[in-house]
C-alpha cells in the first residue's frame, strides 16, 4: 500500500511538472495605487495577454513606500510564471540608492522580461520667466544664484533628479521644491509661485500646447516625435544629459526561460496592437528601442549606476 501510494505520488508531481505552462491564472503585481500611469498600463496589458495565454491575468495593485512594497512582494514570489509584476525607474533604478536597506536586488531578484513605456521628461519654465531657452536660462540662474525655485511631484522623483543632473551639469544653484504630486506642482508653476520643472512629457503636453508653460527641451538623447522641434537637452549644450521615465514587466529570478521569451514575445506582439499603442502615446511613451530580456536588464544594471551616483551627489532623501 505505501509503495502504491508513493508511485502515485511521484507520477502526480511528473504529470503537474510536465503540464505546459500556463495551467491556471497569473497575477500581475502593480507596485502603485489604482488610476496612475503604470496602473494603466498594467490594465491595458492584462486583458490582452489574457487572450493569447488562455489563461486570466488578474491586476493587483500593492502600492507603498514607492513602489518598494509591490517589488518586494515580487522578489519574493514564486518563480513559476504565475506572478508577474511591473517594475519602474523608482523600484529599479532610483529606489535602491534611496532608500537604504531595501529589501530586494534590483537585478539579482528578478527577471526583467519586456521594457513597456519610456517617457522623456521636459524642462518647462514659467511664461513670465525671461528665459527662451536652456542657454538664457543658465544665463539667469547664474546671475541670480538660490533665486530660481524649480518643483517637482516628490523628492527622488525623475523630475526632482533631473532638476539636481540640470544642477550638476550647468554649475548652478536653485532651490527644489518637491509637492505631494505632479498636479499641485504644475499649478504653482504656471501661477508663477515657482520659475520651473522636468515634467513629465504626458503631463506636460496639454499646458504646452496651450502656451501656458513654456518649453525649452526634452531631457531624452533623441528629440520627442510629439515636440518634434523642441531640442533636447544635450542639442542645448549638456552633453550626455539623458534621462527617461520608464517601466515594464518583470518577474522572480529563476523563472524559467521558455516562460521569459515567451511573454517577451507575447508583449511586444501586444504593444503593436495599433489601440494599445494610442493608448500608451497619450500617456507620452515613445516606443522602446530595448526589446529583448537580456538587454531589459543591462538597461536596468545602467540606470542603477547613473542613479546611485546622482542621488549621492544631490543628497536626495525618502519624503
Amino acid at each position: 500500500m505505501r509503495v502504491f501510494l508513493a508511485w502515485a505520488i511521484l507520477l502526480a508531481a511528473q504529470s503537474a511538472f510536465a503540464q505546459p505552462w500556463p495551467a491556471k491564472p497569473l497575477r500581475l503585481i502593480a507596485p502603485y495605487a489604482a488610476g496612475g500611469p503604470i496602473d494603466i498600463s498594467a490594465r491595458l496589458l492584462a486583458p490582452r495577454l489574457q487572450e493569447a495565454l488562455g489563461q486570466p491575468v488578474v491586476v493587483e495593485n500593492r502600492p507603498g513606500a514607492g513602489g518598494n512594497i509591490g517589488a518586494d512582494l515580487l522578489a519574493k514570489s514564486a518563480p513559476d510564471g504565475y506572478t508577474l509584476g511591473i517594475g519602474a525607474i523608482a523600484t529599479h533604478a532610483i529606489n535602491p540608492a534611496l532608500y537604504p536597506g531595501l529589501p530586494y536586488d534590483p537585478i539579482r531578484d528578478f527577471r526583467h522580461v519586456a521594457l513597456m513605456v519610456q517617457v522623456p521628461n521636459v524642462l518647462v519654465v514659467n511664461t513670465d520667466l525671461p528665459a527662451k531657452n536652456v542657454a538664457e536660462l543658465v544665463a539667469l540662474a547664474k546671475a541670480r544664484p538660490g533665486q530660481l525655485d524649480f518643483a517637482s511631484g516628490s523628492t527622488g522623483s525623475t523630475g526632482h533628479l533631473a532638476g539636481e543632473m540640470f544642477k550638476i551639469m550647468t554649475g548652478t544653484f536653485m532651490v527644489h521644491i518637491p509637492y505631494k504630486g505632479a498636479a499641485p506642482a504644475v499649478t504653482d508653476l504656471m501661477a508663477g509661485r515657482v520659475q520651473l520643472m522636468f515634467d513629465n512629457l504626458a503631463s506636460a503636453l496639454p499646458n504646452v500646447r496651450a502656451g501656458k508653460v513654456r518649453a525649452l527641451a526634452v531631457t531624452t538623447k533623441q528629440r520627442s516625435a510629439f515636440l518634434p522641434d523642441l531640442p533636447t537637452l544635450e542639442e542645448s549644450g549638456l552633453k550626455g544629459f539623458d534621462m527617461t521615465t520608464w517601466w515594464g514587466v518583470m518577474a522572480p529570478a529563476k523563472t524559467p526561460q521558455p516562460v521569459v521569451e515567451r511573454l517577451n514575445s507575447e508583449i511586444f506582439r501586444i504593444l503593436e496592437n495599433p489601440e494599445v499603442r494610442e493608448r500608451l502615446r497619450a500617456m507620452g511613451s515613445e516606443t522602446p528601442t530595448i526589446r529583448s530580456p537580456e538587454a531589459f536588464t543591462a538597461f536596468v544594471a545602467s540606470e542603477l549606476t547613473t542613479y546611485a551616483e546622482l542621488v549621492r551627489r544631490s543628497g536626495a532623501k525618502p519624503d
